[in-house]
């Protein structure tokens, strides 16, 4: 089982609090807000999106790359050429 399946309903709930925030910055930038409580939100925006990846980066690792319970390299390689690639992107 995929640890995204597994973790299913802790990574929703952390999605649906990011889209409230999302909504608080849209509400913000409608209603004319500073800039200072813009960048508050988006700055909370950025952490939360930030959280989530960085917790599922880090079940992937325990489960793809780690996990005694691969049976060979090639597995582990797989899971870590899959991490990087994604690192790559999330990084640009």
């Amino acid at each position: 089982m995929s640890h995204t399946i597994r973790d299913k309903n802790k990574l929703l709930g952390r999605v649906r609090r990011i889209r409230g925030q999302v909504e608080a910055l849209e509400r913000a930038l409608e209603s004319e807000k500073g800039c200072t409580e813009v960048l508050h939100q988006i700055a909370a925006v950025r952490g939360a999106i930030h959280g989530l990846m960085m917790e599922v980066v880090e079940d992937h690792v325990q489960t793809h790359i780690a996990s005694p319970e691969l049976a060979d390299d090639a597995e582990r390689k797989q899971g870590a050429d899959e991490l990087i690639d994604v690192l790559r992107a999330y990084l640009k």
